[in-house]
Order: C-alpha cells, then structure tokens, then sequence
C-alpha cells in the first residue's frame, strides 16, 4: 500500500520554517544592504543591492578588540569553573555526612539569586579588590554564578558512575586522587562539556557584569561593542545586525562541535 501524504504534518513543518527562518532571513538580508535602501524597503522586503559596509565599520570600530576581550573572558570563566567544579562535585558525591549534603544544597540555593539583585555589593566588593574596569571584574562574577547550575550538573553525570567501578578501584589499591583523575574525569566528559559550553553562553551573552564593572574602551566586550551602533538620534539597524551576525559566529562553532556531548550532559542532570 502507498504510504498516505500527511498534509497537515507538512503545514505543520512549513509553518514552522517559516518561524524560523524569517528572522534569519531579516538579519542577513538587512546586515547586507545599505542604510538608507534598509529604511526603504523595510525589513522584510528583497535587497535591491549588497554590500560589504556594514561589515567593514563592524571592524571599524573596534570589534577584533571587543572579540578578543570577550574570548578572554570566555576562557578565564570556563577554566575558573572547571578547576572549582570538578573536585567539587567529586567529592559531594563520594563524600559522607552532613557537610557534603550542606554543601550541594547551598549550591542549589544560588540558582534562586538573581545577579541583578545583588549588583550593588557585587560593585562594592570589585572596587574594594581594585579589579574595577578590568576583565577580572567580569570573570569572577560570571564564574561565581556559573557554578550553582554547573554543580547540578556534574553532580548528575558523576552520579551515572556505576559503584562497582569504584569499588573495583578501591580493591586494586588505588587512591582517590588516582580514582578521580582515571575514572571519574574520563567518564565525566559529557557532564564537563555540557558545562563548558553553558559556562561559554553565559560569559559570551554576558551583560549586565560589563556594563556596570567597566568603564573603559579597552575593556568592553561584545555586548557593549553593540552599543557603538546605537545613538541618541537613532540606531544603524543594518551595522548592528552585521556585528550581531560576527558575534554570534564564535560561539555556534563551538556548539556544533560540542551539541552531542551537550544533550548528553543534559540528560544526566537528575542522576539516578
């Protein structure tokens, strides 16, 4: 038997497409056209003529700075995260006793702070350290709130580390140190890229830690760059599409490369 067209699943798909794609359509079309032509013709409408321009005045003003600072702000959090995360949750999950247990809930207490509600000791307290207007100013805080969701995580995907293997280690002698750098580390990469990638979206989209820890052009990463397209008397749509589109290129290489061992990480959350 002919198998029977499913007409409404293909409605279905095709408006979802649409959804999808025509924001993506109004990005690259407007960061590819002139100013005025953009005022024009509107967002939505076909481009009568490309160019370049828009890309070049990205350059222009500053982006390979603000792309270099914002990398690395990137790389100092996910290697600060990583380095505080791992034994962390090691030892919540092999540890005993109320300590332990004290310890991963409070962690889960942090993911009911908001950053916005505690800026202003957070202000006082960079000033105090002498690290305003300096990338450290926005490392650390990004990294002190990437770690309540990255404890969870990992503490998931140890969790999914069978006893036996443990206990198969223990009798043959080995140290717990040996244990968690040729066990645990090794079945634990799915949980570590998982957070390496959450902590890399939240440093890269990062703000509001930006914009009130630094003042300086030398220090301003790419979510403040943006804002050099944007005035009083109006924005230049079209440039800042085209810094978007170049901002955004980064971090969808690495998720790409890393989107298996994401969804996997995701999944062992909950642990058993």
């Amino acid at each position: 038997m002919k198998p029977r067209a499913n007409v409404f699943a293909g409605l279905g798909s095709f408006a979802w497409l649409l959804v999808v794609g025509l924001p993506l359509y109004v990005v690259l079309s407007a960061s590819l056209q002139p100013r005025a032509s953009y005022l024009k013709g509107g967002p939505i409408s076909i481009p009568t003529s490309l160019t370049l321009d828009n890309y070049a005045s990205v350059f222009a003003n500053g982006f390979l700075l603000y792309l270099f600072n914002t990398i690395l702000v990137g790389v100092g959090v996910v290697a600060l995260v990583l380095v505080l995360v791992l034994p962390l949750a090691y030892g919540i999950v092999r540890g005993r006793g109320w300590v332990n247990t004290g310890s991963f809930r409070l962690f889960l207490l942090g993911l009911a702070i908001p950053s916005q509600a505690v800026i202003i000791p957070i202000f006082l307290l960079i000033n105090q350290l002498g690290l305003y207007d300096t990338l450290w100013a926005i490392i650390l805080p990004t990294a002190a709130f990437a770690l309540p969701v990255s404890v969870l995580i990992l503490t998931g995907s140890m969790r999914d580390i069978s006893n036996e293997l443990y206990e198969a280690m223990t009798l043959d002698g080995a140290s717990p140190t040996r244990i968690f750098f040729t066990l645990v580390l090794p079945l634990s990469k799915s949980g570590i890229s998982t957070i390496a990638v959450f902590t890399a979206l939240q440093a890269w989209n990062g703000f509001l830690f930006p914009l009130i820890l630094t003042q300086s052009q030398s220090t301003k990463v790419v979510t403040l760059g943006l804002y050099s397209f944007i005035n009083q008397y109006g924005a230049n749509v079209p440039g800042l599409l085209a810094a978007v589109i170049l901002s955004a290129l980064p971090i969808l290489i690495v998720y790409l490369f890393a989107r298996r061992a994401l969804v996997a990480g995701l999944m062992g959350v909950g642990g058993k």
